[in-house]
């Protein structure tokens, strides 16, 4: 199958179902992909994560060119091969860790040199070099490398950074050489509506197979984020899918995909479940507090996902409590079933045009009453 994406309908709040089509098969949006940075969801095995409703994950570029290598992967099959994950896969290319690894790499024209935090060993990844990697690891969706500003920036920075980003994205397309993979473009321009309006045409006007909005939910308060997502979603094609990046509290997706997004991923989910936070339909449950020490009930009553349905409060407590690694697996389990049945939920509140009236359910149920939406 090729890649495709069909707009099947539009609330009233512009919140978007859609269904996209790759060569792994079909993902329903909106969509939220957990992430597998190193070829794996932690504490989950791919059959557990399709018994959650998982449809799509995110793999990450830079770490898996270094540990195992992208060679290695693509001699064993591919990426899908080498985790037995026979379902679309999106790779990010590793403009994240431009960000996140400030101290051990330099930004230059060409591209960017990393000194590895595996070993010290120093590698150069340049827009072209970046391509050829994503393609022999062979995801359905990969991202072209990018330059993540940092928040807060000045403005001539972040128009710099921006530009850069522009002419990395054109260069990653021309490197481009299989027709079965997709390549998605990525909106930069910092927290400067201007600059973020800006980006999006220019980027609009390379043409890509779907569009990413980067350089969010790295530290700015959440009306900004908002502001600069609304900024970028005015300037994308209806007919092609909307991705934002890296942003995934459960509130923030619900106003994202009344915005018109359509992807999302974080690994909210996952690095909660192991720290013992659990994500219910009243917010967040913290496993640790000693109140649930003697609490017979599940985590969710509302829940249906395995963990749920066999085991207490008080037996997650007191896995977590002893280190067991039992609890990251059946934390993890419950907090990507409650992230699939979200999507699933709002997938059939658009479907049916009562979106709004979700979102008022949605957020009156959580006991933090003071989220202001």
């Amino acid at each position: 199958m090729a890649f495709s994406f069909e707009l099947l309908k539009k609330d009233p709040s512009g919140a978007r179902l859609g269904r996209i089509t790759t060569p792994h098969g079909i993902v329903g949006t909106p969509v939220f992909m957990p992430v597998g940075t190193k070829a794996t969801v932690k504490a989950m095995t791919p059959e557990e994560l399709k018994t959650v409703g998982v449809e799509m994950i995110l793999s990450n570029t830079y770490h898996l060119f270094l540990r195992p290598g992208h060679e290695v992967i693509k001699k064993l099959g591919g990426l899908h091969a080498f985790m037995n994950w026979d379902a679309p896969i999106l790779t990010d290319s590793g403009g994240f860790q431009i960000f996140s690894l400030a101290p051990l790499r330099k930004i230059e024209e060409e591209g960017v040199t990393f000194t590895s935090h595996l070993d010290g060993a120093k590698h150069f990844l340049t827009p072209e070099k970046t391509i050829g990697i994503e393609e022999a690891i062979g995801a359905d969706i990969i991202m072209p490398l990018d330059d993540c500003t940092p928040y807060p920036s000045e403005k001539s920075a972040t128009r710099s950074s921006m530009e850069l980003t522009l002419r990395w994205a054109e260069r990653s397309k021309n490197a481009k050489r299989r027709a079965d993979q997709a390549l998605f473009g990525i909106v930069q321009g910092g927290m400067y509506e201007e600059l973020r309006k800006e980006c999006a045409e220019k980027i609009v006007d390379i043409g890509f197979d779907g569009y990413a909005i980067g350089g969010l939910s790295v530290g700015e308060e959440k009306g900004l984020m908002c502001a600069m997502t609304d900024a970028c979603v005015g300037q994308l094609p209806e007919n092609l899918p909307r991705y934002l990046m890296g942003v995934g509290t459960p509130e923030d997706i619900v106003l994202a995909v009344e915005a018109g997004m359509d992807m999302f991923d974080c690994v909210l989910p996952t690095r909660c479940a192991r720290n013992g936070t659990l994500f219910t339909s009243k917010g967040k449950l913290v496993i640790k507090n000693s109140r649930y020490s003697g609490d017979g009930s599940p985590v969710d009553s509302g829940c249906g996902c395995y963990t749920c349905a066999n085991y207490s409060r008080a037996y997650l407590r007191h896995l977590y409590m002893a280190g067991e690694i039992l609890a990251s697996r059946l934390n993890t389990l419950h907090n990507l079933h409650y992230y699939a049945a979200l999507v699933k939920d709002m997938q059939k509140a658009i479907g049916e045009g009562v979106f709004s009236e979700f979102k008022r359910r949605f957020y009156s149920g959580l006991d933090d009453k003071r989220i202001n939406f």
